[in-house]
């Protein structure tokens, strides 16, 4: 495992393993990490979203230590992420595969397609990333591919082929500063939008 200098505040940061228990959090923490880097270097400001918990009961053990032992979400969740890059507000979520041929469009909520559709009619940046774990790919899907793919879903095939992602998604490469640096090929595509 290879340490990653990172300049100013940043750790030594490990990469994670890849395992069972946290399949569905490792994009995340890449995520996490590259928007630390964004903010610091101050080329964006994109925060993961908070989860809305409604607490119902908590325990006192000691008069200093409350413990949660029940709560439930208040609404399912609408995207995991958004914030302001070149002055665009753009909104996401991360979705992981372990399937080395397709993306299954199960793996996404009726509530999210709503809510990333509602953001791009509003004028903002709509997308997802997806992370095929076993091929070591990653892809950003604008709204617009993304919607294709779910019409298509209503009579037709219910997921996305990883062929149909490397031609319609954009490549997302690991590099240095930050090591998922998803700005680069975001940056390409906003000024192709621009352009038509």
């Amino acid at each position: 495992m290879k340490n990653v200098k990172y300049p100013t505040s940043f750790k030594t940061y490990q990469k994670p393993e890849i395992s069972v228990k946290n399949r569905g959090e490792t994009t995340e923490k890449w995520v996490n990490l590259a928007n630390q880097y964004y903010l610091e270097s101050n080329q964006a400001v994109i925060h993961k979203k908070p989860t809305p918990v409604q607490v119902v009961k908590v325990d006192y053990p000691k008069r200093s230590a409350a413990k949660i032992s029940e709560a439930y979400y208040k609404t399912p969740s609408t995207t995991d992420y958004n914030g302001l890059y070149q002055g665009l507000y753009i909104d996401f979520d991360v979705k992981e595969t372990q399937s080395l041929t397709s993306f299954p469009l199960t793996n996404i909520h009726p509530h999210q397609i709503n809510h990333l559709k509602a953001v791009h009619t509003h004028g903002g940046l709509a997308f997802l990333i997806i992370a095929f774990v076993r091929l070591d790919e990653h892809y950003i899907l604008p709204f617009l591919a993304l919607s294709k793919y779910v019409e298509r879903s209503i009579k037709g095939r219910k997921s996305i082929a990883i062929a149909e992602l490397r031609e319609d998604g954009l490549k997302i490469e690991m590099g240095l500063n930050p090591t998922y640096d998803y700005l680069t090929p975001l940056k390409s595509y906003i000024a192709q939008q621009k352009k038509r």
